[in-house]
């Protein structure tokens, strides 16, 4: 027996007026995933906890089978995890975002004009990364560079004492108050002026205004926390699997699981990415193992941007270039195998941030099909739901179901 998740970060939504009342998922064109729904089961998962924000990190370490209340301890270490950093007790990771923010310093007054850098390029964010190392390194602040603007800085001593926020929860949006608090600790705001001056003097920002690109004007660092302490996926129920996936903190999430990570290159994390290769990743994966765990940013990184076009298309291209080939490659093979198709969160387009509503799952067997006739998206659960006046299943439970295993 084969086991899989396939993660369309991000996907879920709410009707909008511009489609006619339907979600981005309904509008989509999703043959494969509404195939498989009509023959499997339907039903409503809660992947963030109460009192945890709506992440990625504690959704996706839900989805995984870890209760985020016993194990998170914040986003940037699993990032950590993923580059093979090992952080020492006296050391605390962030992730660091390249920005592009628009900010005066001495007046602390910032608007936060794209958490992405414009998706800048590894190549150019890599340069970026190594020139803030060298203009900001110190005993207390080192940079590592990860996948385009996803970085990690790691800090040597006492926590800051303040709260850093997601950038992503705040593009386009006036985010002084919170670039304060970086200004109000000597060594953070020295840290800021060093980075903002040298991003400023670089000749790959300076190339990317020329061609009308957004340049990278700042850094963003958040998510931090200390290393996690996780037993394994292997030990807890006696599989092997490979994590498949473009961004860090899937990757370390992978890591801390005890499964292998698989590095596909053109792995962008956004409508670009190479689809065929996370395919084939999984797929070669699943010839000696047991699990594959597959995900994909695109459809949250449009909802953050506001994209619905984006959406619609990185939906479609997770139905016809992910599910589609999986599930065709498995019953070629003669595979019997278990799915389950999801998100982590919602990312809806109307707040362009992500919420902590309860997630559509759709659960396959291919020994057991059912006549659940219903294609696979919100609408849908909802109906199932109050057909069969089911409660959210808790999100970290979701792994043992799939494996039909309990832990041993």
């Amino acid at each position: 027996m084969k086991y899989l998740i396939l993660v369309g970060d991000g996907m879920g939504d709410y009707p909008l007026d511009e489609l006619g009342g339907k979600t981005p998922l309904e509008a989509a064109k999703t043959p494969a995933m509404d195939t498989l729904c009509g023959q499997g089961k339907l039903f409503f998962a809660q992947t963030v906890p109460d009192a945890y924000p709506p992440g990625s990190d504690v959704a996706n370490m839900s989805l995984l089978g870890y209760d985020p209340a016993r194990y998170y301890t914040g986003r940037a270490p699993l990032e950590a995890a993923a580059m093979g950093l090992r952080l020492a007790e006296d050391e605390i990771a962030f992730r660091c975002n390249l920005v592009t923010l628009d900010y005066d310093l001495a007046a602390g007054q910032a608007t936060m004009v794209d958490f992405a850098a414009g998706h800048i390029s590894n190549a150019e964010s890599h340069q970026l990364i190594a020139a803030l190392q060298e203009a900001c390194g110190s005993a207390m602040f080192r940079f590592y560079p990860g996948v385009s603007y996803r970085h990690l800085l790691v800090m040597k001593g006492q926590h800051p004492g303040f709260a850093p926020v997601p950038p992503h929860d705040h593009s386009s949006k006036d985010v002084s108050r919170h670039f304060r608090e970086y200004l109000r600790i000597p060594a953070w705001h020295e840290l800021m002026v060093r980075a903002g001056a040298a991003l400023a003097a670089h000749p790959v920002n300076a190339a990317r205004r020329k061609i009308g690109k957004k340049p990278a004007t700042m850094i963003w660092p958040w998510g931090e926390g200390k290393s996690p302490v996780m037993p394994t996926l292997p030990a807890r129920f006696g599989i092997s699997g490979t994590m498949v996936s473009a961004v860090d903190l899937l990757k370390g999430l992978g890591v801390v699981g005890g499964l292998q990570v698989a590095n596909v290159p053109g792995a962008t994390g956004y409508i670009d990415t190479n689809y065929a290769g996370k395919v084939r990743a999984a797929l070669n994966a699943l010839l000696n193992q047991d699990f594959a765990f597959v995900h994909l940013e695109g459809p949250d990184e449009a909802g953050h941007q506001g994209l619905l076009a984006d959406k619609i298309q990185a939906i479609e291209d997770f139905d016809g270039k992910v599910v589609a080939p999986v599930v065709a490659a498995l019953r070629q093979r003669g595979e019997a195998f278990r799915a389950l198709i999801t998100m982590d969160h919602f990312t809806p387009m109307t707040i362009r941030t992500h919420s902590r509503d309860a997630v559509p799952v759709l659960l396959y067997d291919s020994r057991r099909e059912t006549a659940l006739n219903l294609p696979y998206c919100e609408r849908a659960c909802q109906d199932e739901a109050r057909r069969t006046a089911a409660v959210p299943v808790v999100g970290h439970e979701l792994l043992a179901r799939l494996l039909e295993k309990k832990e041993g």
